[in-house]
């Protein structure tokens, strides 16, 4: 069958290349046509458009880039139409999935939605759009069945796609990783400041500025596999400061502590049971607006899928020298720590087991084929 997939971003592309092969694995006829990125395409199928084309971040960021996004869109129709595909599979990216799924929708095809739009933490009137507009919807994170229920959309949850994603990998040499990468004996803080150029601008500024305070720790930038090393080159001038390029997962195995920027990472630090701090600031006019719209008590997914403060979250006008300085501080004790790491272990059981892309992949495969019958 004829698979048209959309994802939008880093983790879009990794979950997204995870749900291909397993696609793949089910059906040996499989042609995938797909936006995404570089682990999609050695997954298989054929790319259209790689997300570092069209990533934008925050309100007033998109408002600039009108013109190329309804660009995007447009083409992106085009293309579906030529390849006439079977199911067109949207991951997370709502901002543009969700209008392709309106048209997509109306021309007949069939559209399934792998990783919810977070309409439970801003425009919960969207939900009625997606339920006319999306045959099926693959929830990751367990509140969210019981939030779309409300509303009478009955949704799969199939598990978090993370926890896949770091159970495969190999585990490291952590001696060699350092020698590879000249890292000396010292326990290493991880930033990670995202991906998108305007969020490493905002975070990385304020967690370099904190390498001074902490000599017997050497600060480690994880590069995003979406930006070229002459872009973090200017904030690189201290000692005790390396940087390592779309190794992020390795990274966290060996590190000490982290700083966060609010996203899928601070999941993925959790998960390897890395004491973090969570960072977030955005463009001034989009925080407000989205303010204004983001009805969440917390920002970081660790404490929305526990419903408490887990880790500790410096918003905005927070996330300055003096307030990180404490927060790091206080990870790095060790009564803070072991606290955490139980906290970890009892977020990781709420998300379920192993087998989201394998799930999803059979959940999308087994209703192809029975309306097909």
């Amino acid at each position: 069958m004829k698979y048209y997939i959309i994802a939008g971003e880093a983790s879009g592309d990794l979950h997204g290349s995870n749900l291909i092969k397993a696609l793949i694995k089910l059906d040996g006829e499989a042609n995938v046509r797909f936006w995404g990125g570089d682990l999609m395409q050695a997954a298989g199928g054929d790319l259209v458009m790689h997300y570092k084309e069209r990533q934008f971040m925050g309100f007033i960021e998109v408002i600039f880039n009108l013109r190329k996004i309804s660009g995007h869109i447009k083409f992106c129709k085009k293309d579906i139409e030529a390849f006439q595909p079977d199911v067109i599979i949207f991951i997370d990216n709502s901002g543009f999935n969700l209008r392709i799924a309106k048209w997509a929708k109306a021309y007949h095809f069939k559209t399934h939605y792998y990783i919810s739009p977070q309409v439970w933490a801003s425009r919960a009137s969207r939900v009625e759009k997606i339920k006319r507009d999306i045959d099926a919807m693959y929830c990751i994170l367990p509140f969210e069945k019981a939030f779309y229920k409300k509303y009478g959309y009955d949704v799969h949850f199939v598990g978090h796609p993370l926890i896949d994603a770091i159970a495969d990998r190999t585990q490291i040499d952590e001696n060699e990783f350092r020698q590879t990468y000249k890292l000396g004996a010292k326990p290493i803080i991880a930033l990670l400041p995202g991906s998108r150029k305007q969020e490493i601008s905002k975070m990385l500024g304020v967690m370099l500025s904190l390498v001074d305070d902490f000599e017997d720790y050497q600060f480690v930038i994880a590069g995003a596999p979406s930006q070229d090393y002459d872009f973090y080159k200017p904030f690189i001038r201290q000692n005790n400061v390396s940087f390592i390029s779309n190794k992020t997962y390795d990274l966290l195995s060996i590190s000490n502590a982290a700083l966060v920027t609010s996203g899928t990472a601070t999941l993925e630090t959790a998960l390897y049971k890395v004491p973090q701090v969570v960072c977030y600031k955005a463009n001034a006019i989009s925080y407000h607006i989205a303010k204004r719209i983001i009805t969440l008590k917390f920002i970081s997914l660790v404490n929305l899928i526990m419903d408490r403060e887990v880790v500790t979250e410096l918003i905005q006008g927070d996330l300055n020298k003096k307030q990180l300085k404490k927060e790091l501080m206080s990870i790095l004790d060790t009564d803070k720590r072991e606290q955490l790491f139980l906290d970890y272990y009892e977020l990781e059981e709420k998300l379920g087991g192993k087998g989201a892309s394998e799930k999803t992949a059979k959940l999308i495969y087994d209703s192809l084929k029975n309306s097909n019958n």
